[in-house]
């Protein structure tokens, strides 16, 4: 039987899916990209080359594997050209390696202005979205009149659609935003770029799944963002706008429920958050400034800051719950190499009430409730590039067996990540090779 693996982030984004996807790739045949858009960023440290991907999966930097972007990806032809071209001057080809759904909906101009002019209308109750367009094309596909790639080739049709399209936005431009509205060459022209670009890696994803799970091939499903993003189950209304818990492969890629063998879960030794938010454990002091720094915890994508706080095992547990999590994956263990003292939070308490509160989810207001902590001692010994447990410093070894126990329900810590390259990992179990499901 075929091991197929999902890759899940277990916070906010930023967990170190990238990694830990391009190292199973080592043993894969397939990669697909199932949700999001280009506003996710996995980075990659290859050597001393530092490879950031927006929407081509991580895979695609091995030569014998095929990637994939299904239908729940929503993609803008500018950044995949982008992403092409950069990966070509590295001397890595995507030509028939690379292949798209069909009922993948395009961000398109519109959706992107509409995006900035709305968070800036929102002022101080803005979400903190990376302005990209992902929301309003996901809310275009919702509203089933979104521009898909399949409508590329019924050229008479598309013009029209894109017209009655056009000028429900620029309605909204000129009489509500007060801004000008988009020209339709504009448009046009965009779409003419996501022919030329996608129209010959056009596939169908469900079938090439399907064929690919008979005939024993290897898959891995690549999320985008974190599971605390998710649109239904994340911090809402700070949220991304699709599904980035397990439901998203699903829906966003069409292979069958029974085709998942592992669903290995990423989470960082600590967390961060981008954007606007519920974050319980932040932190505003040193050591905020020094994860940030340590960590390297600033945006693939945007560039921007990230929040940094304490490991929340509260959240999660929930997420593990969720998701139906199989494995975990620690990432960045050797960011907290220097310090003193890790706390990680066990729970919460209600700051009126003192009540213990373990489902955080139940309240709205996330401002009346603070984290309970543990306190650890900090192991001041470095953990960089070690790839065997049993040498990782007592105190961390300590730390790793408090998260697995905190989780239990037989969920293990199977991998650990103590630096950004490939060879800096630790494998426990090796999830391709076990029987125990």
């Amino acid at each position: 039987m075929s091991k197929n693996i999902v890759v899940l982030g277990m916070q906010w984004g930023d967990e170190g899916k990238g990694k830990i996807v391009d190292f199973l790739t080592i043993q894969a045949n397939y990669v697909v990209r199932y949700q999001g858009g280009h506003n996710a960023g996995h980075t990659l440290v290859i050597g001393k080359k530092k490879i950031i991907l927006h929407l081509i999966p991580s895979g695609i930097l091995h030569q014998n594997v095929i990637c994939m972007l299904g239908n729940g990806v929503v993609i803008s032809s500018n950044s995949l050209i982008n992403e092409i071209k950069m990966l070509d001057s590295l001397g890595i080809s995507v030509v028939g390696r690379l292949f798209i759904s069909k009922n993948c909906p395009l961000i398109l101009p519109y959706h992107i202005k509409m995006d900035v002019l709305r968070e800036k209308l929102s002022g101080k109750l803005c979400i903190g979205t990376t302005q990209k367009g992902i929301g309003p094309a996901y809310e275009d596909k919702v509203a089933r009149y979104g521009i898909r790639i399949c409508d590329l080739y019924n050229e008479s049709v598309l013009q029209e659609k894109i017209k009655r399209v056009l000028d429900y936005y620029n309605f909204q431009f000129v009489h509500y935003y007060k801004s000008k509205p988009v020209e339709y060459n504009i448009v046009w022209e965009n779409i003419l770029c996501a022919q030329r670009i996608i129209k010959d890696k056009i596939k169908d994803i469900p079938t090439i799944l399907k064929n690919a799970d008979r005939d024993q091939k290897r898959i891995i499903f690549e999320g985008a963002q974190g599971a605390l993003l998710d649109l239904d189950h994340g911090t809402f209304p700070y949220v991304t706008s699709s599904n980035s818990t397990l439901g998203g492969v699903f829906t966003g890629s069409g292979v069958h429920i029974n085709q998942i063998n592992i669903i290995i879960g990423i989470f960082k030794a600590y967390c961060t958050r981008v954007g606007y938010g519920p974050f319980p454990t932040e932190l505003k002091n040193e050591v905020d400034d020094y994860l940030c720094n340590k960590g390297k915890e600033f945006g693939s994508t945007t560039g921007r800051r990230r929040r940094t706080g304490w490991l929340d095992l509260v959240l999660l547990l929930r997420m593990v719950m969720i998701n139906s999590i199989s494995s975990l994956c620690l990432t960045k263990l050797d960011v907290l190499d220097e310090l003193s003292e890790i706390k990680v939070c066990i729970a919460y308490e209600n700051i009126y009430t003192a009540e213990i509160i373990n489902n955080p989810f139940d309240y709205l207001d996330w401002s009346i409730l603070k984290p309970v902590y543990k306190v650890f001692p900090g192991w001041k010994i470095s953990t960089k590039g070690i790839t065997e447990f049993s040498k990782l410093p007592f105190f961390a070894q300590n730390y790793i067996n408090y998260i697995e126990n905190y989780i239990g329900n037989g969920v293990y810590i199977d991998i650990i990540s103590t630096g950004p390259e490939r060879s800096e990992t630790i494998i426990v179990r090796n999830l391709f090779n076990t029987n125990s499901m």
